[in-house]
């Protein structure tokens, strides 16, 4: 897909979303309050976070489906740490320092070997997801202590509630209308919109897509750049689930464990090549809007809550056969102008 086809889906879905919202807005009026519309993005901006991170990595030609598992991993570590008397704002540190840790970690292993990105992330997510359900009876068996006769083993499976206002804020407040969580999906999404687009490293990002074996020739340092694209993925995703968790005013280790469907739909969805060298965090953010207001909308009229996964799979293999044949399309109108061209200048020398 060329700069000019991504463009126009881009437009697409800018399009789809002021449909799709217009359309839910005559079924239910209320629904197109335009503070209702702010407000109701806290409930799906950390899908858009963890995406907006998902594509810089596919850019590589790479892939992260570990981001559910780290997203929980960070709300339980702010957890414990606040249970066990750490300031809160060093827990959020901590939290954001493991996200980076988990990300980059995923990124050396995949940097060295030739496994498939998407096993080793696959192995990442329920390791990640079993450090998380298994760190409260670690901390008991090392002998740290907290209040409560229970112990950390206490909050393993409960959410760790109390959490300070000035945490939650993050989660539930707002800046005038624009609500908190939104203005920080915003400030991220065009971090790494200048970073894809005006650094080298957005041009490493592409060159590894296209090729490995060349941009590391042209002297690309293709492991570093793969280390920082997924330490990066890693921070997102951490932010994703502070975010939640101060939504929520809850940390816990399953935060956000059935978003990776969204997530990668709302990639590939925005205009991202599965295969790299391509993608467009305008695209994941407006496709995250699209997924977002769907699934509320369809909730709104009663639709089971069972069958919106149902629905967003069908977009996902809708959104790939239309970008491949988008893809074929334009390829043939390339290759008809490429011949229309030949042909002339055949005839001209004729």
């Amino acid at each position: 897909m060329n700069r000019s086809v991504l463009k126009s889906w881009e437009a697409m879905l800018a399009v789809a979303l002021v449909l799709e919202l217009v359309v839910l807005g005559l079924i239910n009026p209320a629904f197109l309050n335009i503070e209702n519309l702010l407000f109701s993005t806290s409930d799906f901006v950390h899908v858009i976070i963890c995406a907006v991170g998902l594509t810089l990595v596919i850019m590589t030609g790479g892939m992260d489906i570990s981001g559910v598992s780290i997203m929980g991993l960070c709300s339980i570590v702010l957890g414990l740490g606040f249970v066990a008397g750490v300031p809160i704002w060093a827990g959020v540190g901590l939290a954001l320092m493991v996200g980076l840790g988990a990300g980059a970690f995923n990124g050396s292993v995949i940097a060295r070997t030739d496994v498939n990105p998407l096993v080793i992330t696959l192995a990442m997510l329920f390791f990640y997801a079993g450090v998380a359900t298994g760190l409260p009876t670690l901390l008991d068996m090392m002998g740290f202590a907290v209040a409560g006769a229970g112990g950390f083993e206490a909050y393993q499976y409960e959410g760790i509630t109390g959490l300070p206002k000035s945490f939650t804020w993050i989660g539930t407040g707002a800046l005038g209308w624009v609500p908190v969580p939104l203005i920080l999906t915003l400030v991220i999404a065009a971090a790494a919109t200048f970073a894809m687009h005006r650094t080298r490293f957005g041009r490493f990002l592409k060159l590894i897509g296209v090729s490995a074996e060349v941009a590391r020739f042209t002297g690309v340092p293709v492991t570093r750049t793969l280390v920082t694209v997924y330490a990066l993925n890693g921070l997102a995703c951490a932010v994703a689930g502070l975010v939640l968790t101060a939504y929520f005013t809850s940390a816990r280790s399953d935060l956000g464990a059935e978003a990776l469907l969204n997530i990668i739909t709302a990639v590939v969805l925005g205009g991202s090549s599965i295969y790299g060298g391509q993608g467009s965090v305008l695209g994941t953010f407006l496709a995250g809007l699209v997924l977002g207001y769907l699934r509320q909308g369809l909730l709104a009229l009663g639709v089971s809550s069972d069958v919106v996964p149902v629905i967003v799979g069908g977009l996902l293999i809708g959104s790939v056969a239309l970008r491949i044949g988008t893809g074929a399309l334009a390829a043939r109108r390339a290759n008809r102008a490429a011949y229309e061209a030949e042909r002339a200048a055949v005839g001209g020398n004729g």
